[in-house]
């Protein structure tokens, strides 16, 4: 064991975060801590750096041991670049290799004993410096550098030049440097792209100390992390495996808890049944037994309603009316800003019903793209067709729909002038917005409320085409999880971007990769993209979209558009079916349990002709379901 918390309490006023929290961490150990946002996640970090004083309990980190930490925002100052930045945590090793240098040249003239002595110095010298990987260390921090996202020719910014999320990524790298036996960090891929994260990824799997996360990255969490610890209502729980290891075992502990609590509360109503009859007959042995009875109850161990799974935010999208099948077309779109040329010359289309993720690295333009295509910024080449009946909702990461100036009530009441305000109080409160919340300020809420705001508004505009930029920002997994609901039972067509890999596994049915200035299609969700990314090669087909071919089944053919569109057409096709399916097993089912009923009233069994026709229709209903389940589950492949 290399750190133990035990029996951590803290309040903020009435408000309880951590009740008794307990936990350890061993060795190498990777762990995660999860919770809803304002769960007490960064308060425990917090604590156990001792930046906050706990109010009961203690935490106790191995004699001897170092511990790093990352918070989420980072404040840097000073005129040094950033390698020099990184550069400071080496200063050991460059002291040492200054010594090393200054006995070479004493060496230099000695002769003797003190040749001898300063030979055996300098020999334990160049140990500890091989100790600490010496000989590498710039090769490690341009490593590290190049990990997080930095390239080559931005080595020499000066730190108080860069953007916050570019600072905390410089943070990022000097604390992986320092290596301390416990690193901690705090949403640490908020501020990097997906080849950036998988980066990390690697390196905190690798890592020979151990790892604590606070993180809403489920695939992160999936990939690094072998224990979570949960924080619920200020009670800590811990459970041994990845994110969905804990999803899992939370859904099955939770459902048994419901069941226990439900079953005490069935006894405690049939008791005070009991103690009311028996008082009602008002003999004295009746009174003595109903006594009895409360004395029992009053003994019993009452067991605390489980928090269920939060239903509170509730998205419901659905459009006013369908559009046509062709919903975006794109034609030589190219757009650049001086210097840098973000794309040039895409082209791509997308069909009524589909859900597409549009990923790529930092900077290639993803956001760009769908700003053009709310006419935000124009294109400098190019064009975009909007199909028939085409109504487009736009959720923007830098909220600049909002109206900073506006309330929040003001902000949805302006939009939508006929909505009622009993109407609208009761969507914000959808959002989780009450009482006096409506009247705040957009520009005094946090990044997470601005965006409930945006989605309220979102929900609001019955839109049948969504163009969302990173939807996913500041929501806890929960909240994530709402959303991945609401997108896949949306029955309009979504094109968004997001660095959020589990969500796009979740919601997307077709990925464009933006890089190199160009698009490649693979149609699938982000698991898909993976494999097909590592086992593909890409070719280009002109300068516009690299059409993937898999090179063991098709050699070096590759797919024409009219291939790809008529791929997507099938994938619509089945995708219906499977809706289609799915919706005839639910009326089927519903009628079994219908019948079922029937047949067990009186009326019904004791009527032979009709138990005979209820019979058969039970008997067609289950060959039809059987034939169904069959075909659900060949769509479903």
């Amino acid at each position: 064991m290399i750190l133990a918390c035990q029996n951590i309490t803290k309040a903020f006023g009435e408000h309880v975060v951590l009740k008794n929290a307990s936990f350890h961490i061993e060795e190498r150990e990777k762990t995660a801590i999860v919770g809803i946002n304002g769960a007490g996640k960064s308060t425990l970090l917090k604590i156990i750096m001792k930046e906050l004083a706990a109010d009961e309990g203690q935490t106790i980190i191995t004699k001897g041991k170092s511990i790093g930490y990352l918070a989420q925002h980072q404040e840097m100052t000073g005129g040094s670049s950033i390698f020099d930045e990184l550069l400071t945590v080496k200063q050991e090793v460059l002291a040492l290799e200054s010594r090393m240098r200054e006995m070479e040249q004493s060496m230099k003239h000695a002769q003797g004993d003190q040749l001898t002595q300063l030979m055996e110095q300098y020999a334990k010298l160049n140990h500890d410096f091989e100790q600490q990987n010496g000989y590498a260390w710039k090769s490690e921090i341009t490593g590290v550098l190049k990990g997080l996202g930095f390239g080559e020719e931005e080595f020499e910014k000066k730190v108080d030049t860069l953007s916050g999320g570019q600072k905390t990524r410089v943070s990022l790298g000097k604390l992986l440097l320092s290596r301390p036996d416990i690193i901690m960090l705090d949403e640490p891929t908020n501020h990097l792209d997906m080849n950036s994260i998988a980066w990390l990824e690697t390196f905190l799997m690798n890592y020979p100390g151990a790892v604590i996360i606070v993180s809403h990255d489920r695939y992160f969490l999936n990939r690094v992390v072998t224990k979570i610890v949960e924080i619920d209502q200020g009670v800590v729980t811990t459970f041994k495996g990845n994110y969905t290891d804990y999803a899992r075992k939370k859904a099955q502990l939770r459902e048994a808890q419901m069941q226990a609590y439900l079953n005490q509360q069935q006894e405690i109503r049939h008791q005070e049944e009991v103690i009311a009859r028996l008082k009602s007959f008002n003999r004295e042995k009746s009174i003595r037994r109903a006594e009895s009875r409360e004395k029992m109850l009053d003994k019993m161990d009452m067991l605390e309603k489980p928090t269920e799974a939060r239903t509170d935010m509730q998205i419901e999208l659905e459009p006013r009316f369908p559009s046509g099948n062709d919903v975006l077309t794109v034609e030589g779109l190219t757009k650049s800003f001086p210097p840098k040329t973000l794309f040039t010359d895409l082209n791509f289309e997308i069909k009524r019903g589909e859900r597409v993720a549009l990923i790529g690295n930092n900077g290639t333009g993803k956001t760009t793209i769908l700003k053009i295509l709310n006419g935000v910024i124009p294109a400098d080449y190019g064009s975009f067709r909007l199909g028939a009946r085409v109504r487009i909702g736009y959720y923007d990461q830098e909220h600049h729909v909002l109206h900073m100036e506006k309330t929040v009530f003001e902000e949805i009441s302006d939009a939508y002038p006929t909505l009622t305000n009993t109407k609208i109080r009761n969507v914000l409160a959808a959002f989780l917005f009450t009482n006096d919340d409506v009247f705040k300020r957009i520009k005094d809420l946090s990044g997470g409320e601005r965006g409930r705001v945006s989605l309220a508004k979102l929900m609001l505009s019955e839109a049948n085409f969504l163009i969302l930029d990173e939807p996913t920002n500041h929501l806890d997994i929960v909240s994530k999880e709402i959303l991945e609901h609401a997108l896949n039972h949306y029955t309009g067509t979504v094109l968004f971007v997001s660095h959020d890999r589990y969500f796009i596994n979740m919601t997307a049915t077709r990925i464009l990769d933006l890089s190199e200035r160009t698009l490649t299609n693979y149609i699938g969700n982000y698991d898909y993209y993976v494999e097909k990314k590592e086992t593909i090669t890409c070719f280009t087909s002109g300068p516009v979209l690299s059409e993937c071919a898999d090179t063991a089944a098709e050699s070096e053919a590759k797919l024409d558009w009219k291939q790809q569109k008529e791929q997507q057409a099938q994938l619509r096709k089945k995708q219906n079916e499977l809706n289609r399916v799915e919706k005839r097993i639910e009326e089927l089912e519903y009628r079994s349990k219908e019948l079922d009923q029937l047949l067990s009233q009186e009326e019904i069994f004791t009527d032979v002709a009709k138990v005979m026709e209820l019979s058969g229709e039970k008997e067609k209903l289950q060959t039809e379901l059987t034939s169904l389940y069959e075909r659900w589950e060949l769509l479903s492949e």
